[in-house]
């Protein structure tokens, strides 16, 4: 009986390593056919080397970032912090010494690096430069592989991508309906800066406007309004209170972020939905935002939040909170492009912010489809190629912030 239980185990453990492999795990190789096949000029997987970060401002606004390999390989990002450009420029001259020589391809762990490296982290500026720098080396690595960057992200959970255009007044509604889209934004209609507490004929002009808005859309069409955190509270619990009959598709930036309770409060006083995240950083900066439910939509600016890879946690961190996202995006092509292939990869997706398809910037620029929505991106990487010829002529700029006064006695307002 020993002696048959011995072998009767030896037989079991024999079954289970020829099941598992173990036997010859410690020699075990993936053959080079596991990886996907290297597009020219790239031949050896084993040898990449970052040799040049070049920084350039692009009219009105912008700065797009090229991220130079030793194998031709180029990734394009988008940096900018609106109003700041030079500093962002000098901020990733500063970055560039640790990135020369690196393998691009190690995109968490750079962006660890230069995250955790400085003793004092993040903020607007140096979150901003970090972001860019993460979209050239998800660029550069789907460019590596020959495939889009949401297939590296897990592949796509949608083909198309809804996007929402902008308009002040009726007639600007026509024009977009027209064209096309299903989801606009608007501002609040003021003639002046908001005050603390605003009187019936602020509010009143306010709620017309969207009023007409809503007349000129229908009730097909998706309507937000961005208060851009400069209402007070006190006057923008008044217009959120009038503005429900309405019913906007969301309310973004009710509030400046700096105070996320006073957001919580006025979350919490309607039962429309409360949208915020354009000026929030990295993971840290909406942890809070969703333990205290202060927004029901989250829009991070993934050139301003950390990039690529800080979206998708971000986005993974509200799925469970049962939040979507809806990427905040003024900016450029490249931004947009990074935003659609974040949208490709995340289940929680509401709607992509745009002000340029790419017209003037793109060798082939994106389409809006009758439906409301652009197509996710094909090619390898954002799946985008810059059209240098057509760029020429929108190299440099000079913008600033505007600066904005109360019109009775001249002190500072939130624009």
């Amino acid at each position: 009986m020993k002696s048959s239980s011995k072998q009767s185990g030896i037989s079991r453990r024999s079954a289970i390593q020829s099941v598992l492999g173990l036997a010859g795990a410690s020699t075990m190789v993936l053959p080079e056919s596991s990886y996907a096949a290297n597009p020219a000029p790239f031949r050896d997987y084993s040898k990449v080397k970052i040799t040049k970060l070049e920084t350039f401002l692009v009219k009105p606004r912008w700065i797009f970032l090229k991220i130079h390999t030793d194998v031709g390989i180029v990734g394009l990002g988008e940096p900018l912090l609106e109003g700041r450009a030079l500093t962002i420029q000098t901020a990733i001259k500063e970055i560039e010494p640790y990135l020369i020589g690196k393998d691009p391809r190690a995109v968490v762990h750079h962006w660890q690096a230069i995250y955790r490296h400085a003793f004092y982290r993040g903020g607007p500026i140096l979150t901003s430069a970090l972001s860019g720098i993460d979209h050239a080396l998800w660029d550069i690595k789907g460019k590596l592989l020959n495939v889009p960057v949401y297939e590296l992200l897990g592949g796509p959970t949608r083909d198309r991508v809804r996007v929402y255009g902008r308009a002040s007044n009726a007639e600007d509604m026509k024009k977009r309906k027209a064209e096309g889209f299903t989801v606009i934004k608007t501002g609040v209609a003021k003639k002046n800066p908001s005050d603390f507490v605003e009187n019936p004929k602020f509010i009143k002009y306010a709620i017309d406007n969207f009023a007409s808005l809503r007349e000129a859309g229908g009730d097909d069409m998706d309507i937000a309004i961005d208060f851009h955190g400069s209402i007070p509270p006190q006057t923008s619990k008044l217009l959120i209170k009038e503005l429900e009959p309405y019913k906007p598709m969301f309310v973004e930036e009710p509030v400046q972020a700096q105070n996320v309770d006073v957001l919580v409060d006025i979350a919490r006083g309607t039962h429309l939905p409360i949208a915020t995240g354009e000026r929030i950083f990295t993971k840290w900066g909406f942890r809070e935002i969703l333990e205290k439910r202060a927004a029901s939509i989250v829009q991070p600016d993934l050139c301003h939040a950390g990039g690529i890879t800080e979206g998708r946690i971000i986005a993974g961190m509200a799925e469970a909170y049962y939040v979507p996202i809806a990427p905040h995006n003024p900016m450029g092509p490249i931004s947009l492009a990074v935003g659609l292939n974040l949208a490709a990869s995340v289940p929680n997706f509401l709607v992509q912010e745009q002000v340029t398809l790419g017209e003037g910037y793109l060798k082939n620029p994106f389409k809006l489809q009758k439906d409301g929505t652009v197509m996710i991106p094909k090619g390898p990487g954002l799946g985008i190629e810059l059209d240098e010829d057509q760029m020429k002529g929108k190299i440099g700029h000079d913008w600033k912030n505007p600066e904005s006064y109360n019109a009775l006695d001249g002190s500072v307002v939130d624009w």
